[in-house]
């Protein structure tokens, strides 16, 4: 099964995108380099709560 969740950028705190994650087995929050257009450079974006 899969859920979607929020990307929460960790400069601005803007959201971001929206991605779908598998739940079977998943222990920690996501953490990807994207970019966010608000601070107009790649930061580090994580899941947010």
């Amino acid at each position: 099964m899969r859920k979607k969740v929020v990307l929460i950028c960790t400069q601005c705190l803007s959201r971001n995108y929206q991605v779908s994650v598998k739940v079977e087995g998943k222990t920690e929050r996501i953490e990807m380099m994207k970019f966010c257009p608000k601070c107009n450079q790649h930061t580090l974006h994580k899941e947010s709560k």
